[in-house]
């Protein structure tokens, strides 16, 4: 059976205006390299070192997914790991059901590792991981020859995948930008001969390039179009252990930024936040609406540019969010919608049809969520567009829809709306983010949760 824990137990909390945020704080490692690196590193053939990792429980979902199918991955210490590897094509065939609990990129990513291997495996996970959209990750997967032995309605969880014999390597050009897609196409293409090439009319996130070329495999990475990539991949390479330090997640960031924006006075400094040019749209967007933001100790951990970045509390206007930005921010815009309800003037994000097939939907949860808050806005088509006035009126209940970034974005809305916001549901912050409400208290928030705000 999946885990579904969370549903039954809903932990509301309720934030109230703060004085000035001050301090300094590091967010967790990011989520995207802490999920490629187990999974790296079960890849490779010796031990892999890793500092840093997110120990959220959509990583370590990861890491038993990685355990089930033969490597052997130790917990060190806090954030330290190690993974003995199986190498490329080693995998052995899992005894039980790979239970990925809300983690999204953990399960399609390690569908493409599946699908390199001679082996079955089925995939499950919680109530909100089964409505979320696969066959976008099995249809290249099936013109490479994997089998889908099993599936829920329209392709989504469970499903039981079967590996071949001979992979197929393929040209695959992606509907959309989706760095979940590439990365599945690219892991399954390391157990296939030849060459494996994806195109991106929009360029996603690179981190499983950037982490191949880390573990020495051969990638060729060409411009294409525009906007977009073509990478190609030499299949069937032998992976040599690497060690990895994960940079701090610019994802999770946001929320104490953006805190330090809109909360008066405030002084924040987050240290070590991944600065890959493919994940800053947030911090352009912001700058570009009057944020004051500087990126300080600039340097490169483990292939990745990272910086501790300050933030000082900002008057913002508002501003037109281009669509061709919504691949290098997508998981931000939740947060975004909540600085431009303290700008002044209209925010107009372009082309969020992406966000409608995330945890949640999240363009609906982000609108029902500034309803509740009294901030005006209105939705046209695939575009979001907030009414700032410079203050938000709080006071209501958001529905969270089992959603993490939901309910740390309306949290951080609570500390500088004029009344309190509540959030239905806070125990999905673990998935990505175990240590937000210690973190945020310890900078000032005043985020009260379960018995107080119940």
């Amino acid at each position: 059976m999946s885990s579904t824990g969370h549903d039954a137990n809903p932990v509301p909390a309720l934030a109230r205006r703060s004085a000035a945020l001050k301090g300094r704080v590091r967010v967790p490692g990011d989520k995207s390299v802490s999920h490629r690196s187990l999974i790296f590193g079960a890849l490779t053939v010796g031990e892999t070192r890793i500092s840093g990792l997110l120990e959220g429980e959509d990583v370590l979902n990861t890491a038993k997914a990685c355990a089930a199918l033969g490597a052997t991955v130790e917990r060190l210490g806090e954030g330290e790991w190690r993974v003995e590897g199986v190498g490329v094509g080693g995998l052995r065939q899992p005894e039980g059901v790979l239970d990925f609990g809300n983690a999204g990129t953990g399960s399609r990513l390690m569908m493409g590792v599946v699908a390199g291997n001679p082996i079955t495996a089925t995939f499950d996970g919680d109530a909100s991981l089964r409505r979320r959209p696969m066959r976008r990750i099995l249809d290249p997967l099936e013109k490479m020859g994997v089998q889908v032995v099993d599936a829920a309605e329209g392709g989504r969880l469970p499903l039981t995948l079967k590996g071949p014999k001979d992979l197929v390597p393929i040209t695959y050009e992606s509907p959309v930008a989706s760095a979940q897609i590439k990365s599945a196409v690219l892991l399954a293409g390391l157990g296939a001969p030849g060459e494996t090439t994806v195109i991106e009319k929009e360029a996603s996130r690179d981190h499983t390039e950037r982490m191949l070329t880390h573990f020495g495999a051969q990638v060729t990475v060409e411009p294409y179009g525009a906007h977009g990539r073509k990478v190609t991949l030499k299949g069937r390479p032998e992976l040599k252990p690497a060690p990895i330090r994960v940079p701090a997640d610019p994802s999770s960031a946001a929320f104490p930024l953006v805190a330090a924006l809109i909360v008066p006075g405030s002084d924040v400094v987050i240290e070590g936040v991944m600065t890959n040019p493919l994940r800053t749209g947030l911090f352009i967007t912001l700058k570009e609406m009057g944020a004051d933001i500087v990126f300080e100790n600039e340097r490169v951990e483990g292939g990745e540019s990272v910086a501790d970045i300050r933030v000082r509390a900002s008057t913002l206007k508002g501003v037109d969010v281009p669509a061709e930005r919504a691949p290098s921010m997508i998981d931000e815009y939740p947060v975004l919608a909540v600085a431009a309800s303290f700008a002044v003037g209209k925010t107009r994000m372009n082309g969020l049809s992406e966000l409608r097939v995330k945890e949640s939907d999240r363009l609906a949860a982000v609108a029902d969520g500034l309803s509740a808050a009294g901030v005006s806005y209105s939705i046209e088509g695939d575009d979001l567009i907030v009414e700032g006035t410079g203050s938000v009126p709080g006071g209501g209940a958001v529905a969270t829809h089992m959603d993490h970034r939901i309910a740390m974005s309306f949290l951080v809305m609570g500390l500088a709306a004029d009344n309190p916001l509540k959030v239905d549901d806070i125990s999905f912050i673990a998935t990505s983010f175990p240590s937000f409400l210690p973190q945020m208290r310890g900078l000032g928030a005043v985020i009260e949760d379960e018995a107080v705000a119940a």
